[in-house]
């Protein structure tokens, strides 16, 4: 198989708006460029972002800059336990007028939709985010619409520890091609924060720095980065050595190993390649597989996280040699 050609001044565009992007969200979220790294792969990858942390530590923050950072349609929805399906999706309302129904728009459409605290609604209106994150549209009374390109959904959650959540369904988790924890800051980034944040909001003065249309442009750019046959089997091996393992009572879905793939070709490209590294692959693993995994009885009572598992299964899985084939 041949490897497609991907321009290098498509790779120097792509890198230049995204370094637009990360210069807007780092005057929000200051001192964690990994975790800003970790959503402009996701957001490249046409993939959807889960943001798992603690109150307060800047969830609602990251994903409001980047949406404000896009010229695009956004729309947040706020989580709550009395929030219905139809309030996301969308209903059917009947007209008196024209004594016919008429489909009145719910949440999820818009380019980018900002899921604050998912975990704190029902597992039954979590769900009725499934087919539109998966299939990119929406059905409600037998009637299907789809929704515009691009489109991501950006949910941040609480720990399950945390009173007052539910449980994320397994179906669910592994719609979310990545997950990022953004951590408390170090002192100086807190001590920043507290200059900049005092007097004034630096997310009110975000300006878009790139819409939806140069969106698209990017998103195919990634999709022409090369994937070697070895590459791909590596993916393949990841995903398949956590079914195996006796540690996990689930394992990496193939979606997951898609996500994995497709995550690495964003990453590829955002650090300057038309092609995936293994590297790449193994980088991203853990991000990309480790909110989908279900520990054993035995390695929960024992205390051993997803991480450390994927970490050992990582290290048991040969690397291929050489960058391509």
């Amino acid at each position: 198989m041949a490897a497609p050609s991907t321009d290098g001044a498509d790779l120097e565009t792509l890198a230049r708006v995204a370094d637009r992007v990360r210069a807007n969200i780092e005057r929000v979220i200051e001192g964690k460029p990994e975790v800003v790294s970790a959503t402009l792969v996701v957001l490249l990858a046409e993939g959807h972002l889960l943001i798992e942390d603690v109150p307060g530590v800047g969830k609602t923050m990251l994903s409001k800059a980047l949406a404000r950072s896009i010229d695009c349609s956004v729309r947040r929805i706020q989580f709550t336990p009395d929030l219905l399906p139809s309030d996301v999706t969308g209903v059917s309302v009947f007209n008196q007028d024209t004594r016919s129904f008429e489909f009145r728009p719910g949440g999820v459409f818009a380019n980018i939709v900002v899921g604050d605290e998912i975990n704190r609604a029902s597992p039954k209106t979590q769900s009725a985010l499934l087919e539109c994150m998966e299939e990119r549209q929406v059905t409600v009374d037998n009637a299907t619409y789809q929704l515009d390109s691009p489109f991501m959904v950006i949910a941040t959650q609480n720990p399950i520890e945390m009173e007052g959540t539910y449980a994320l369904p397994e179906a669910q988790r592994d719609r979310f091609m990545a997950r990022v924890s953004i951590g408390y800051p170090v002192e100086a980034a807190e001590l920043a924060m507290l200059q900049s944040h005092t007097s004034h909001t630096p997310l009110d003065e975000l300006e878009p720095v790139t819409d939806a249309a140069e969106l698209r442009k990017l998103t195919s750019i990634v999709g022409d980065v090369y994937v070697s046959e070895p590459v791909q089997r590596y993916a393949v091996a990841i995903s398949a050595a956590t079914r195996r393992s006796p540690e996990l009572s689930l394992g990496a879905s193939p979606r997951a190993t898609l996500h994995l793939v497709r995550a690495a070709k964003a990453y590829a490209a955002l650090s300057g390649r038309d092609y995936v590294l293994p590297d790449d692959v193994s980088g991203l693993a853990e991000r990309v597989l480790a909110h989908r995994l279900l520990p054993s009885v035995e390695a929960s009572m024992g205390g051993r996280t997803t991480e450390e598992v994927l970490g050992r299964i990582l290290a048991g899985v040969a690397v291929p040699e050489g960058q391509r084939s």
